[in-house]
């Protein structure tokens, strides 16, 4: 497919919101805890303190949840574990609604970018006066391109045949 015409998604709202980790799509995480968004989980994950964890799920909007994440003492381990944990809270978030997934698949090609106003050259790119000549990592549209392609190759694979005397019956 020729990706020279393809616009890139440079901001993820409008149409586009559910790409943002403030877009409310409540997910399970493997111990069965529920989580309302990304970033309630993502910011909860930050400490190994039980109580703020809580807290942070419980706090009513992402934007609370991002505020409190900041106050939290860190783990020790945080740095390098934190894409591995935003990795895995957009995996809940994407394979536990299906639509969301579709979404995200139907993407394709286009570049994602989590373009922004505040500073965060990290997780996105900045687009303010004084960040503009810095380029972003845009961690976070990497992490949800690299989601789209496993989520697509795992759409694409042929549905395991299992037959018929090897699935379970009722009596």
């Amino acid at each position: 497919m020729d990706q020279s015409n393809v616009s890139p998604i440079r901001q993820f709202e409008g149409d586009y919101s559910f790409l943002s980790n403030f877009f409310l799509a409540q997910f399970y995480d493997d111990w069965l805890v529920s989580w309302p968004t990304v970033e309630h989980y993502f910011q909860a994950m930050k400490t190994t303190n039980k109580n703020e964890q809580e807290k942070i799920r419980n706090t009513g909007k992402p934007g609370g949840a991002k505020r409190l994440g900041k106050n939290v003492p860190l783990r020790n381990d945080w740095e390098p574990m934190k894409q591995d944990v935003m990795r895995k809270a957009l995996y809940y978030k994407f394979t536990q609604h299906e639509n969301l997934q579709k979404d995200l698949i139907t993407t394709y090609p286009q570049y994602l970018e989590e373009g922004n106003w505040w500073h965060d050259n990290y997780w996105g790119n900045c687009y303010c006066p004084r960040c503009r000549s810095k380029p972003g990592l845009n961690i976070l549209g990497d992490l949800l391109m690299e989601l789209r392609m496993y989520l697509t190759v795992l759409n694409r694979a042929p549905k395991p045949f299992l037959p018929e005397y090897a699935v379970p019956q009722r009596d």
